[in-house]
């Protein structure tokens, strides 16, 4: 889990610096209208949207913003038609890596997607190739004044959640898909708060990655988290500390 710990973390100090330019606003619109377009327009009975609506908010997007995305995949308001897919390639060393996309335009974003990892020392892979290493987890990040590490592995066990992680960024709760929202419950009822809550791959293997392969690495994640069709990234890379002030 060491890798994903570690891009979790970059991603997140790089989210700060991705909403000064849109780039979140432009992840989130299409997850809602994606989410929409799936489970419907009520937050109440689509736990994915609540999630993308919730995000929304914490990045302080406009209300009018929010509401027409959701319209545009209900149907109600004409709009893009987006696919999600998910590529799969090997990074620096064989480093897994799945790449999650939104798109209006599969053939682009395939061609573009494995130009980049190509770029990075990577290959592209079949579908199937890395998948099996990872599997699908529910996570939330909780923050608020007065955590202690027995206060919220306590809420943890209350919710039904099977690991408590503490990073500077506040505290990760890992569980099943299914268990989401009853911890976001146990979390706000609490009067704490849930900054983040949905679903992330966790890798059951790691690939140690130093030096030189480790900045490449670094690069293509960053690449990848740049374009403008990806909406996660994951990878089973295990990055030392360092690895951002390593860059010569």
């Amino acid at each position: 889990m060491s890798g994903h710990n570690k891009w979790s973390t970059i991603k997140h100090k790089k989210g700060k610096a991705d909403a000064a330019r849109g780039r979140v606003f432009t992840r989130l619109i299409k997850e809602m209208t994606v989410a929409a377009r799936m489970g419907g327009g009520d937050e109440n009975g689509n736990p994915r949207l609540r999630s993308a609506v919730a995000a929304a908010k914490a990045a302080n997007m406009p209300l009018d913003n929010i509401t027409r995305a959701i319209k545009r995949g209900t149907g109600e308001l004409e709009g893009v038609t987006y696919e999600e897919c998910t590529y799969e390639g090997y990074g620096p060393d064989g480093a897994a890596l799945l790449v999650d996309v939104v798109t209006d335009s599969k053939n682009r974003t395939v061609a573009e997607i494995r130009k980049l990892i190509g770029k990075y020392n990577g290959k592209f892979a079949e579908p199937g190739s890395v998948s099996w290493i990872f599997k699908k987890r529910g996570r939330l990040l909780v923050t608020g004044a007065n955590m202690t590490e027995d206060k919220m592995t306590e809420l943890a066990l209350e919710g039904g959640a099977d690991d408590v992680v503490f990073d500077a960024e506040g505290c990760e709760i890992f569980c099943e898909p299914s268990a989401i929202e009853p911890l976001r419950a146990v979390y706000t009822a609490a009067g704490l708060s849930v900054d983040e809550a949905g679903l992330v791959q966790v890798p059951s293997t790691s690939a140690k990655l130093e030096g030189g392969s480790a900045r490449t690495m670094m690069h293509l994640m960053e690449a990848l988290d740049e374009h403008d069709d990806v909406q996660n990234v994951w990878t089973n890379a295990d990055l030392p500390d360092d690895v951002e002030d390593s860059d010569e």
